[in-house]
This record gives C-alpha cells, structure tokens and sequence, in this order.
C-alpha cells in the first residue's frame, strides 16, 4: 500500500502540478483582496476535489454503461497523459494555461476565477480524471481506494497552499527553474502513461 500511495502521489502531483498551477492563479487574481484570493483557492480545491472523488467512486460504472473496458480505458487514458507529458516538455502546456489566463484577466466582469478556469479545468481537468481512474482501476478493495484517495488529498491540500503563496513562490522560482522542473515532471508523466497504455495492452490481449 505505500508504494501505491506514492505512486499515486507522484501522479497525481505531476498531472495537478501545484508550482504550475501557482503563477497562472497568481495572474488571475492580481489586485483582488487577500480574503478573497484565500476564498477563491479554497473553493478551486473543493470543487476539484469534489469533481475527481465522484469519477474515482463512480468512473467505472459510467465506462461499463458506455460499454468501454477499462483495459481500453487505460491504453486511452495513457495516450492523453503522454501527449500531455510531450507538452510539459516543450512547455507547451505551459503557454496553453497562461494564453488561458490572459482571457480571463481580459475579461474585467469575471471577478471569481474558482470554478471556471481554476477547478475545471486546470486542476480537475482530463488529465487529472482519466488518472484518478486509472489508479482506481488497477485493483479493487476499500482500502486501496482509501489510499488513492488520500493521495488526492494530500496533493490537493499541497494545491492549495500552493496557490495562496503563489506570489512568493513565483518570486523565489523564477522562470527558469520552473520551466526546468516542469520538463523533469513531463519526462516522469511519459513514463506514468507508458506503463498505463502496457498494463492495458496486457489485459487486451491477455498477455
């Protein structure tokens, strides 16, 4: 179980990505009140969370009534996750949430960023759904899931701080760094997804 809770840890770190998720909240809230950047990230992370809880409890039930197989599901899913490591390499998905954020600054009657783009879909987004139920679909039993989901958990809260100090952290980082960590994350996430896409490949065609 503690390799799983590491495993799980380390996804669900890399696909959210808290230091990313930082200066992109950081420039959609510049000049609103302190209590109301505290508010704003609180209610990102709860409706995210809440979003990624109800896919890992009931994901597979919507596959089986779509009648997709969770072996299809993985080789899909893996996919996604390596095309989105391919971007986190290039940094393209980088430039993908920040264009994002300038829409959002550009648009002055949007005051609450919480929802929309914060918790769907840059925290709670395809990514992070289709790797919350690919970990839930490795194996089943109440405290395996207990243990993704206090993964979740634990990243989320790391989410959440992240976001309320996202100014210093910005300001200790710096581009550079970040975009070197962002790289490193990438490469991890293309491995994440290439053993998803084999494990799926193994359950299709029994081998």
């Amino acid at each position: 179980m503690i390799e799983l809770f590491v495993s799980s840890l380390i996804t669900f770190f890399v696909v959210i990505d808290p230091p990313g998720c930082a200066p992109i909240y950081a420039g959609l809230t510049a000049g609103a009140p302190r209590s109301h950047v505290r508010a704003m990230a609180g209610r990102a992370v709860l409706v995210a969370g809440g979003i990624l809880v109800v896919f890992a409890l009931f994901g597979q039930d919507i596959l089986r009534a779509l009648g997709i197989s969770l072996d299809g599901f993985r080789i899909a899913g893996g996919i996604m996750l390596f095309l989105i490591a391919l971007e986190m390499v290039f940094e393209k998905r980088t430039q993908r949430r920040e264009d994002r954020a300038q829409k959002m600054i550009a648009a002055d009657e949007v005051d609450d960023v919480s929802i929309f783009p914060m918790a769907m879909p840059m925290l709670a987004g395809p990514g992070s759904i289709a790797s919350i139920m690919l970990l839930m679909s490795r194996g089943t039993g109440i405290e395996r899931t207990l243990v993704i989901l206090a993964a979740l958990g634990a990243i989320l809260a790391l989410t959440y701080f992240a976001l309320l100090l996202a100014g210093p952290i910005m300001r200790v980082l710096g581009a550079k760094v970040e975009a070197v960590v962002t790289r490193l994350l990438g490469v991890l996430l293309a491995a994440l997804a290439a053993q998803f896409v084999i494990d799926g490949l193994k359950g299709a065609f029994n081998l």
